[in-house]
C-alpha cells in the first residue's frame, strides 16, 4: 500500500501524533486504532512496540516502531493474527501554509490466512479511506493544538 496525504499539521505534530505511545495514542487516532487491542509492550526514547488493531477488522498486528531518524517513522510487524509479516514508513515533509506531506509506504506479507482481505487492502481502494481517516485524524489534532 502507498499513498500520500496533506494535512494542515504541522510536521512537529505529525511527528508527535505518530510517536505518542502513551494512552493518549488511542485517543488521537481514533478512527484508526481500536482501544480495546492497544497496548504498548515496550518502549525506549526512539522506539516502541505495540499491540494495535483497527475497529471492526479483523487483523491485528504487533509492530515495533523507530523513529531514529528525523523525517521518518518505520514500523515491522513482529507478529500479527493473519500469520505473516511486514514493514512499512511514513516520511515527513513540510508543505504550504505550515502543514505537512505525509508518504506512507507497507506491505504484507507471508500470511497464512486471511489472503484475500489482504490483499484487497493493498491492492483494493481501502488506501483512499485509509488515507483520508488519517489526514482527518492529523488535521483534528492540528486544530486541537497539540
Amino acid at each position: 500500500m502507498r499513498f500520500d496525504v496533506e494535512t494542515q499539521a504541522s510536521p512537529e505534530q505529525v511527528w508527535r501524533a505518530f510517536t505518542d505511545f502513551t494512552d493518549r495514542r488511542p485517543r488521537i487516532w481514533k478512527s484508526t486504532l481500536d482501544p480495546k487491542t492497544y497496548k504498548v509492550r515496550e518502549q525506549g526514547d526512539t522506539w516502541a512496540v505495540a499491540r494495535e488493531s483497527t475497529p471492526g477488522s479483523p487483523f491485528w498486528v504487533v509492530a515495533r516502531y523507530d523513529w531514529s531518524e528525523p523525517t521518518v517513522i518505520r514500523w515491522t510487524v513482529v507478529e500479527s493474527s493473519y500469520g505473516g509479516d511486514g514493514d512499512g514508513f511514513v516520511r515527513i515533509a513540510p508543505a504550504g501554509a505550515g502543514g505537512s506531506r505525509v508518504h506512507a509506504e507497507w506491505t504484507s506479507t507471508h500470511a497464512r490466512s486471511q489472503r484475500l482481505m489482504l490483499f484487497l487492502l493493498h491492492r483494493g481502494p481501502l488506501h483512499r479511506m485509509i488515507s483520508r481517516m488519517w489526514t482527518t485524524t492529523l488535521d483534528r489534532y492540528a486544530r486541537e493544538g497539540r
